[in-house]
């Protein structure tokens, strides 16, 4: 039988938010409510969720539901099974702040929670959990946070509106702040208030007119030019410090997932 068992991330520079991650719970729990918004996600088996505008909901693998803060709702496993489970909980402060500069409507405190069904969501949700839970930066995280609250958001309350645009002018300067920082300290407030947008509409004004987001983008311009330094020569660990990783197993993650092969794979063919 596999083994039950949780963890919980945390990071002090991101107080406004924490994940867990349950696998084989057998554990029930009495109706509650939480002061932050909730978005859980079933993993495997199935359970039974109380707090929805339609009554008990059974959940399968693949599913988000999505409490609003103060909201009472209960999840538990169907009787005598175990299930796999994610729950992330947000400051509600915090979100309602993102929400009124980026000009979106949200779930009132304790409206009825919401069911999400919707496999990209649900794949989208995993991939941010497991940006939560990996060795990136701490902007690099509360940037992820921001793109899926606010995509999450304005895809349940508003019609799809086009982004922001951003004058070639406005664009440029923001590359060059972005292509200026660290990859540790790069500030997505800043760049908003650079840009006269809120943080959302900054990621979606920018995604629009580049295919990335700021953060994406700014990895994206470190791995080529480690792509360069490689050719150089130049040691994996030394590679790895300038450009601002967190430590070499980081910067190999990165760049396989970007090139394709590990950096010391790209370097013993440039050296052929």
């Amino acid at each position: 039988m596999p083994r039950s068992h949780a963890t919980l991330w945390r990071d002090p520079a991101l107080p406004h938010v924490e994940s867990r991650r349950a696998c084989h719970s057998r554990a029930c729990y009495k109706a509650h409510s939480h002061p932050t918004f909730s978005i859980g996600a079933v993993d495997a088996g199935c359970s039974h969720f109380s707090g929805a505008a339609a009554g008990q909901q059974r959940l399968t693998p693949g599913t988000l539901v999505l409490v609003p803060a103060r909201r009472v709702h209960a999840c538990n496993p169907a009787p005598g099974q175990a299930w796999s489970y994610q729950m992330l909980h947000v400051d509600g402060g915090w979100l309602a702040q993102l929400r009124r500069e980026s000009g979106l409507a949200g779930d009132g405190p304790g409206e009825p929670a919401r069911i999400c069904r919707v496999a990209g969501v649900y794949r989208q949700f995993c991939a941010l959990n497991g940006l939560l839970f990996s060795k990136a930066s701490s902007a690099e995280k509360e940037a992820a946070l921001i793109a899926f609250l606010g995509d999450l958001d304005l895809s349940a309350h508003a019609p799809l509106a086009p982004a922001p645009a951003l004058a070639a002018g406005a664009l440029n300067g923001l590359l060059e702040a972005i292509e200026s920082q660290d990859l540790t300290q790069l500030s997505l407030d800043a760049l908003a208030r650079q840009a006269g947008l809120g943080r959302y509409q900054l990621i979606r004004a920018f995604r629009a007119a580049t295919g990335f987001t700021p953060h994406a983008y700014l990895l994206n311009a470190r791995i080529n030019q480690g792509r360069r330094l490689l050719g150089e020569g130049q040691a994996l660990a030394e590679v790895a410090y300038r450009l601002g990783f967190a430590d070499q197993s980081h910067f190999q993650r990165v760049f396989k997932a970007h090139v394709g092969v590990t950096p010391g794979q790209y370097r013993g063919c440039q050296r052929r």
